[in-house]
């Protein structure tokens, strides 16, 4: 039973959150077959076979294909395995959508990570009714006007909301309240609690710890002599207590960002990688901007055509978010590190992340740089609009080369009925 202080907390989780926004996307493209109800996976490439499962569909899961195993691997088990590659604008555009329709029943949400947030619904249930009725409304708009869905896992603190949007999958609202514990959690194998991995798995069933009921049930002494201050933690998650503070951002919490391509052909000349050093950087910061934050770190890696890797990083003054600011740097780590190899691959990776709300600026700054800001706001804008194809650097044309490499193969979504 919930007493009147209680906080009312929903983990909102989203099913195979990759697979099913690509899914979402290419049904509202006008192709039929829903990645969803086949074996499909998203990960590598499909021609190259190359990379690690990212996520899987339902149909795939019953193949024995598995979230991290090799592209290969998963083959090996389903020969008609279907595969599509990462979409991170894709998916940044369904992230954004979902928060801003969860935003209409709190405005008090924690991003916990691209496919996961809490939303603090307490003193809600005057304008949205009971929060189990609140959560099956928030459950069928986010299929209906977005096209995927989601688990919801109700409860009084984010470890048991959490919990709780792990029972049976998809599309589902489970409760998992104080009282419900025993019952509901108890039973499940020790594994299933959040933070305990494999190797603490492991080490509990050695001392005759199977399920989660078991560790809440155990010597807390013991637990706490064998697994010292995590032992502590987990011992509190059996039992539900979990004394954290929602910290509410719409923030992704990234680490970094990064993008790289292989190339068709190996580049042996500085301008033509800087071409593709900027094409990258195009996108790279685009991603950052669109997930409202700035970097602090900006790296970037070569590898030759005989299969040496090469990188390169320096740390910034101050943090930036800017194409051209990213993009002057990266051509100075490359003028650093080029020997003059021929180069078949490139990768520039932004890290060390933080908020772009406020820039601590320095007076070695370049004194343009809110024109700067400006003017990839509008360029942003404009691509958001009528796709990345609709501003292309001059620099660009007749090249042969992209404006635009990797991760945003949505550029022409189209708009519809749909939010995203």
């Amino acid at each position: 039973m919930l007493n009147k202080n209680s906080k009312i907390i929903m983990h909102i989780d989203v099913n195979s959150a990759f697979l099913s926004w690509q899914a979402a996307y290419n049904k509202q493209i006008g192709i039929e077959v829903d990645l969803r109800e086949i074996p499909s996976v998203v990960g590598g490439r499909q021609e190259t076979r190359h990379g690690i499962v990212l996520a899987k569909s339902i149909p795939a899961k019953k193949f024995g294909i598995k979230t991290g195993e090799s592209i290969m691997e998963a083959r090996s088990k389903c020969k008609d395995l279907v595969v599509v590659p990462p979409n991170y604008g894709l998916y940044i555009k369904c992230h954004n959508a979902l928060i801003s329709l969860l935003q209409e029943y709190s405005p008090k949400i924690s991003v916990f990570s691209i496919d996961e947030c809490f939303l603090d619904f307490t003193g809600m249930e005057e304008h949205f009714g009971n929060p189990i009725e609140a959560a099956h409304e928030i459950k069928d708009r986010i299929y209906r006007e977005l096209g995927f869905t989601v688990n919801i896992g109700i409860s009084v603190n984010k470890l048991l909301a959490k919990q709780a949007s792990e029972f049976q999958k998809p599309n589902k609202v489970h409760t998992l309240f104080p009282n419900e514990i025993k019952d509901k959690l108890w039973p499940l194998p020790v594994e299933e609690l959040f933070m305990v991995g494999l190797k603490t798995k492991k080490k509990l069933n050695k001392i005759g710890i199977y399920t989660i009921g078991d560790l809440a049930n155990s010597d807390y002494n013991l637990i706490l002599s064998k697994f010292k201050s995590h032992g502590r933690l987990i011992y509190r998650y059996a039992w539900g207590i979990d004394y954290s503070n929602i910290k509410y951002t719409n923030y992704i919490p990234f680490k970094s960002v990064g993008n790289g391509s292989t190339l068709s052909f190996d580049v042996n000349d500085r301008q033509t990688a800087y071409k593709i050093l900027l094409s990258l950087t195009e996108t790279t910061t685009r991603r950052l901007r669109q997930a409202n934050m700035q970097c602090s770190v900006v790296s970037i890696g070569l590898k030759t055509s005989e299969f040496s890797y090469l990188s390169h990083q320096k740390k910034l003054l101050s943090p930036t978010n800017s194409t051209n600011e990213v993009y002057e740097v990266t051509k100075a780590l490359f003028d650093e590190l080029w020997d003059g190899s021929y180069i078949r691959y490139f990768n520039v990776r932004l890290s060390e992340l933080i908020s772009d709300d406020i820039t601590q600026l320095t007076i070695f700054d370049r004194n343009d740089r809110q024109k700067l800001e400006k003017l990839d706001r509008a360029v942003d804008f404009i691509r958001d609009k009528y796709g990345d194809k609709a501003v292309m650097r001059a620099t660009f044309l007749h090249s042969g080369l992209k404006s635009m490499v990797g991760g945003f193969g949505a550029e022409e979504y189209p708009v519809m009925t749909s939010m995203l």
